[in-house]
C-alpha cells in the first residue's frame, strides 16, 4: 500500500497527550541527598524542568550538573507538594547562575524561553 493509498485520519490530533517517558532530572546534593531542580520562567512562574536525553541536559545546564532519571507522573508527584504545576521539558536556554551576593534575597536561576510540553 503506497502512502496516497492510506484512508485519511479522521482525527490526525491525539485526544490525549503522550507521556514524556523517563525524564534526566536536574537535582542538586543536599543535607538529605538529592533534591529536584526547579526554575523559573521568564514571567517568575515556578516550573518543574526535565530533559529528553542527558545530552540536552548537558547542553543547556552543564557538564557538573547531577542528574536523576524520573518519569514525568514522578516529576509532578514531586512537584506537587511545592505548588508547582508546570512542567517544561527540553528548555533550550537558561540564564547563569548569578555570582554570589549579599542580597538576603537570592534570585533563582530562570529558563528562559521554555517549550511547556505537558502542563
Amino acid at each position: 500500500m503506497s502512502p496516497l493509498d492510506r484512508p485519511e485520519d479522521p482525527d490526525p490530533e491525539p485526544s490525549e497527550r503522550i507521556p514524556a517517558g523517563l525524564l534526566y532530572v536536574p537535582v542538586r546534593s543536599g543535607p538529605a541527598g538529592c533534591t529536584a531542580r526547579f526554575f523559573r520562567t521568564p514571567l517568575g512562574g515556578r516550573t518543574a524542568v526535565g530533559f529528553t536525553s542527558a545530552a540536552r541536559l548537558t547542553a543547556t545546564l552543564g557538564t557538573e550538573q547531577a542528574c536523576i532519571r524520573l518519569s514525568e507522573p514522578a516529576l509532578r508527584a514531586l512537584a506537587a507538594p511545592l505548588g508547582v504545576s508546570a512542567l517544561t521539558v527540553d528548555p533550550q536556554l537558561s540564564a547563569p547562575a548569578a555570582a554570589p551576593s549579599t542580597d538576603p534575597w537570592p534570585h533563582p536561576v530562570a529558563i528562559a524561553h521554555p517549550t511547556p510540553l505537558i502542563g
